[in-house]
């Protein structure tokens, strides 16, 4: 499984802590009667021979997840590999739906006090267009008007994405680090636009009557509360298109198969330390056979009494009377 960065970190290294839960492995150790095929007393041995047996590791550079179960019968080391996995999915989909839907109440809420500010922007703008009649505005205050409402409405609007993200991430995610990027971005094209206008406004419109300043204030204020709507019903349309999926957030590579070999134990090692043990015991027996051989009468007679006062093994005693 293929994991992603998240909060700073590796995204494989929450699959393992969810892994190494109880969350995932009781419905494991439920599944497979664990507790019978451990011979488990209690469900807390029964997990902790399951940990002992699983190792969930991580590559470094890919990022790749690998599960290995042993047990002496290779079906059910290949079918708890794959129980891991489904049952990750499972509670990843929970909790990336969940975060959704929080996400998307959140966005609810923000959405509906936009949708509140642009009625009242459009009602006073109204007001003061029926108050004052026809107001003239230059064409260069117009089009940097429209500029600015559309940039002030994406800061706005990327905000809230910002505010979004930190209710799930840390401040180390490349996401969030992202977000702030293009806040500080558009923050920087706002002030070079805004700069030549007096009190932070516009250029062009400090040499403007008053009415036409107030009227390019509202205006603005319209326009940007217009923008952010739009902006912000996208975002909430996206959020509620990612609540309705279902889906697991990772890949399977390579499904676990039934072993063909044995993990445990290893002939080869087995082989070569009972040849090595075998050799050690037989120039052993030869040694101890020819000293006693060469051992004179009062030698012989000396380790005789040896014997009587010293509990040695029985396996020495024999040997000793072959």
């Amino acid at each position: 499984m293929p994991a992603e960065d998240w909060g700073g970190a590796s995204k494989a290294d929450l699959y393992i802590t969810m892994m190494n839960s109880e969350t995932i492995e009781a419905p494991i150790v439920d599944r497979f009667k664990l507790m019978d095929v451990y011979k488990a007393e209690f469900r807390a041995t029964a997990y902790k021979t399951l940990d002992d047996s699983s190792t969930i590791t991580v590559g470094k550079k890919d990022g790749v997840i690998t599960i290995a179960v042993d047990n002496v019968d290779p079906k059910l080391a290949a079918a708890i590999a794959n129980a891991y996995v489904e049952e990750l999915g499972k509670l990843a989909a929970k909790l990336n739906m969940t975060g959704a839907g929080d996400n998307r109440a959140f966005l609810e809420d923000r959405l509906a006090k936009a949708k509140v500010d642009l009625a009242a922007a459009e009602d006073t703008l109204k007001k003061f267009q029926t108050k004052n009649k026809a107001v003239a505005v230059n064409d260069q205050a117009k089009a940097t008007l429209e500029g600015v409402a559309l940039l002030r409405a994406q800061l706005i609007a990327q905000e809230v994405q910002l505010a979004t993200l930190k209710r799930q991430l840390t401040d180390q995610s490349q996401s969030v680090k992202t977000a702030r990027a293009t806040i500080g971005n558009l923050r920087g094209q706002i002030a070079r636009m805004e700069g030549g206008g007096s009190a932070g406004s516009m250029p062009g419109v400090g040499a403007m009557p008053q009415l036409g300043q107030e009227y390019l204030r509202l205006m603005r204020e319209f326009k940007i509360q217009e923008s952010l709507v739009e902006l912000l019903t996208k975002q909430y349309e996206m959020t509620k298109l990612n609540e309705a999926k279902d889906l697991v957030p990772f890949q399977v590579l390579q499904p676990a198969t039934v072993p063909e070999l044995k993990s445990k134990p290893k002939r080869s090692s087995i082989v070569i330390m009972s040849a090595f043990a075998s050799g050690f015991l037989m120039v052993l027996v030869a040694f101890v056979r020819e000293f006693g051989a060469k051992m004179s009468d009062e030698d012989r007679k000396r380790w005789q009494e040896l014997q009587r006062v010293l509990p040695l093994p029985q396996r020495f005693r024999s040997r000793e009377q072959v």
